[in-house]
Order: C-alpha cells, then sequence, then structure tokens
C-alpha cells in the first residue's frame, strides 16, 4: 500500500511537508541542494616586516569600517600594511598608517585619503582582552593580513611581543640552517 493511498482511507487529509515529500520523491532527477563550501581567504596584504620584527603569540580577527571607493582599491589590490599600526583609543581599535592608494576613477565628489584612520570591528569580549594584554602586560597589536572572507573585508591582528636584536639574528641563522639542509638533503 502506497502512502497516498494509506492516508487517502486514513481521513484523506495530508499535511503540506507530506505532500512535498511525497512530490519530490517522485521526481527521479531532483537533488537536494548543496551547502556552499566555505569560501577561502583571499589575500589582498600582508605584513611581512611584522612576523620578522615581533613575536607573534596570539592572533585576532577584525572587521574594517571602510568607504565605497577603499573597496574598490582593495578588490584591485592598491593596499600596503607596510607601516601600518593598530591603536586602542576609548575603549576602540584604529588601523592608522594602513595605505590604500585611490583608483583613478574614484568619484570626483570625494576627496581620498589613502591613509586615513579606519576603525576596526570587534567583539566586545575581544576588545576587553586586547586592552588587558596591551596596557597592562606590554604587548602590541600588529596587522599581519588584510584578506577577503565571504565577501568581507578582513585584518588579522596579532597579539605580539617585540623582538631583540639578537632574537632576530637567531631566527636568521635558523632560517639558513633550515634551507641549507633541504638543500643538502636533496644532493644525498
Amino acid at each position: 500500500m502506497s502512502l497516498m493511498s494509506a492516508n487517502s482511507s486514513a481521513g484523506g487529509l495530508l499535511t503540506r511537508a507530506e505532500r512535498l515529500t511525497s512530490r519530490i520523491a517522485a521526481l527521479s532527477h531532483y537533488r537536494p541542494r548543496m551547502a556552499k563550501a566555505a569560501e577561502t581567504p583571499h589575500l589582498i596584504a600582508e605584513n611581512r616586516k611584522a612576523r620578522f620584527d615581533y613575536f607573534i603569540e596570539e592572533r585576532f580577527e577584525a572587521g574594517l569600517a571602510l568607504q565605497g571607493w577603499e573597496v574598490k582599491a582593495m578588490r584591485a589590490g592598491r593596499a600596503q600594511l607596510k607601516e601600518a599600526y593598530v591603536y586602542l583609543r576609548g575603549g576602540e581599535a584604529f588601523l592608522i598608517g594602513a595605505h590604500l592608494s585611490p583608483l583613478p576613477t574614484t568619484s570626483t565628489h570625494i576627496t581620498a585619503d589613502p591613509v586615513r584612520t579606519r576603525k576596526l570591528l570587534l567583539h566586545h569580549s575581544e576588545l576587553q582582552r586586547l586592552i588587558g594584554a596591551v596596557e597592562r602586560r606590554g604587548y602590541t597589536l600588529v596587522p599581519l593580513e588584510l584578506y577577503w572572507k565571504n565577501g568581507r573585508a578582513k585584518l588579522q591582528l596579532g597579539l605580539a611581543k617585540g623582538k631583540k636584536q639578537h632574537d632576530k639574528r637567531a631566527v636568521e641563522k635558523e632560517r639558513d640552517w633550515q634551507r641549507d639542509k633541504a638543500r643538502l638533503l636533496r644532493r644525498g
């Protein structure tokens, strides 16, 4: 006895969900929609110098409050984090010194400031944690990467301690040794 005949003999009333499932089952070519795969972040700009100058202990992801021309410039890959830093003021975080060079086709009624201060969008609990680490424990907030995630611009922040000169030399020495070791292993 089929589903339709069993329900019709029991009063003949099918719920809307039962009607839909029976219709879908009748369609042999039906395939349920797959959920969209999470979009992988596309890198816009990277601050390589930060990894050389600091020990990065923890990473945070922050959104950015941007203007329209800035988004267009970022999509064109015209962003730079080389001399940027993060400043905490009044319970908020700001990105200072990041350079977004405007496109030549930017709107004529706007004066584009390529190095303007941009507000970072973080949760309150993350902000409180960062404020505590920076003010009490002497950490520094360093912008590491600027990337797209699900169509939105994100900034990866690093909670960092500064390296001394001898630390930088040790890191460079270790990197050189790893490169030489890889070369020797390829030959042998």
